[in-house]
């Protein structure tokens, strides 16, 4: 699979992870999530969404504003969003002004969001099968494993968690692991280029100007 090819089928499986995590976000009392386990919680939404994406012919369609609204209203609510994209920048986060960061969170959202759109019409006959769960309750970070089952080859798709106590929800995911690549980490090697060629501005910028050209198309 060549580079591009595997990045953007990598990106889309990574959208579609987000999706299946937040989108039935909203049915859900905190105080039951606040008790659920990261596994459950996991399984219980991925097999929400997955219905509520095949039977929405406009999201499958890649109806981006109603994706947009989508992620606002119930996939934010259980992603750190702030630190997948503090991790993303790297240590340049830290040297950024609120405005910048802001900005950096607004560009990385639309970015995933607009990039990989087109990418929920595969979304057919999916199942999503949790793998045995190594966590226990003391711990605030977990990892839970995952796979998506349809037609081709299963698809591996983790999730990294931390516990939010207080927050109105138990879990929120931080990073994802896509048939073995981290998407932090991913855009992290390609965020940092241009950190070092052009600095923050620079970023958001080539963000910018990255999500216009993906509007157009």
């Amino acid at each position: 699979m060549n580079t591009l090819l595997q990045r953007r089928t990598l990106g889309r499986w990574a959208l579609a992870g987000a999706l299946v995590l937040g989108a039935a976000a909203g049915t859900m009392k905190p105080a039951f999530a606040a008790d659920e386990a990261p596994d459950v919680l996991v399984k219980r939404l991925s097999t929400e969404v997955l219905d509520t994406i095949k039977a929405d012919s406009s999201i499958k369609a890649g109806d981006v504003n109603k994706i947009m609204g989508l992620v606002d209203t119930k996939i934010m609510p259980n992603v750190n969003f702030q630190r997948m994209t503090a991790s993303a920048v790297g240590p340049a986060w830290r040297q950024a002004t609120p405005e910048q960061q802001k900005r950096l969170q607004d560009e990385f959202k639309a970015l995933l969001v607009r990039t990989y759109a087109g990418a929920l019409d595969q979304v057919s006959d999916q199942t999503v099968t949790i793998k045995p769960f190594r966590g226990s309750a003391a711990d605030q970070e977990v990892l839970v494993r995952s796979e998506i089952r349809g037609r081709g080859e299963p698809v591996q798709l983790d999730y990294r968690l931390e516990k939010t106590p207080g927050q109105g929800y138990g879990w929120k995911v931080y990073n994802l692991n896509v048939m073995g690549v981290w998407l932090v980490d991913t855009y992290r090697t390609q965020f940092a280029q241009e950190i070092n060629s052009k600095g923050i501005d620079g970023l958001i910028a080539a963000l910018a100007a990255r999500n216009k050209a993906n509007a157009k198309g």
